[in-house]
């Protein structure tokens, strides 16, 4: 009788790990869902929806991936959103840093780094400065003029408070000795269109959506600030040749919620890499005028690692929010 009752039982275990196993063998069984913590229409946006169809291919047949935008708080909202998600692989999404990292820093977040799993880098995506054509001005050295005889006279469109724009503008303001006006909005979507109607007087955006508003809006670019010039933008000088030692850029790449299956994280990174490394989805990214990066999950942890570690230094002698 214990014979068979311990049969019995093994066979239960039995039946339990293939169906664990096929489960996971399975995965992903339902959509996928990809949240965007910025608006419709802006860098990130446009990124994860020409990714989607890549990493849909790569999850395999009759995989589908579903963009949702969850915009708000500088980030703070989408990165929420994924941090809270299940850790199953149905609930992934973009990150952007700085924002990521600047978010838990200056306020009592909604989410933790420590809650986030990076899984793969895209893009590294310099800040750029952008204004209208119609405007007044022509190069960097006509804005710290104009500021400098009307200081907090300019007005400055960013995707929120933290974000690498806003950062971007103050390490600006303190290379020149200027104070701005500071105008946060939901997305660079927003923040280019409130632009192109005359409603902030510069734009500090990465230069990849720069470039790609230009194409349709009286929009020029000022400089770039990387340490030479991106190859998305040959024609744009970096704000070093013109005399203001200013550097910032933003990574986005895809995260999840900490503590994924082994077996879905493996499946995810794997799919992401190949997606990520396809000729047609670096073509769309370069029509989309995105400087790729590629970061496995161990150098993308370093490096925002790394980064939030020079954040925490600048806001101990700098901070941003006050």
């Amino acid at each position: 009788m214990k014979f068979w009752k311990a049969l019995s039982l093994a066979a239960a275990a039995g039946a339990l790990f293939m169906s664990a196993t096929n489960a996971e063998a399975a995965y992903p069984e339902k959509p996928v869902t990809m949240i965007v913590a910025f608006g419709a229409g802006g860098g990130t946006d446009l990124l994860i929806r020409a990714l989607a169809p890549f990493l849909e291919k790569q999850l395999g047949e009759g995989s589908r991936v579903e963009v949702v935008n969850k915009p708000g708080a500088g980030g703070e909202i989408g990165f929420a959103a994924i941090a809270d998600a299940a850790p199953d692989g149905y609930t992934i999404g973009a990150i952007n840093s700085p924002n990521v990292n600047a978010i838990p820093i200056e306020r009592q977040a909604r989410y933790s780094l420590d809650r986030l799993d990076p899984l793969y880098n895209l893009v590294d995506d310099p800040s750029s400065f952008a204004v209208n054509t119609e405007g007044q001005f022509k190069t960097l050295t006509d804005v710290v003029t104009f500021a400098k005889a009307n200081p907090n006279g300019v007005t400055v469109g960013t995707t929120g408070i933290g974000s690498d724009d806003h950062l971007a503008m103050l390490v600006f303001q303190r290379q020149a000795g200027v104070t701005f006006t500071h105008v946060p909005f939901q997305g660079s979507a927003a923040n280019e269109a409130a632009l192109a109607n005359k409603k902030i007087m510069l734009s500090a955006v990465n230069i990849g959506e720069a470039m790609q508003y230009k194409q349709k809006d009286p929009i020029a670019v000022l400089g770039v600030m990387a340490e030479k010039k991106v190859e998305q933008a040959p024609g744009v000088g970096t704000f070093k040749e013109q005399g203001f030692n200013a550097l910032m850029s933003s990574l986005r790449g895809i995260a999840a919620p900490k503590g994924l299956p082994p077996e879905v994280r493996t499946k995810l990174v794997d799919a992401l890499g190949k997606a990520a490394n396809d000729p047609g989805f670096q073509a769309k990214a370069k029509e989309l005028y995105q400087p790729i990066r590629l970061l496995a999950p161990d150098q993308y942890a370093a490096e925002l690692a790394e980064s939030t570690k020079e954040l925490r230094e600048l806001w101990a002698t700098n901070p941003w929010l006050k």
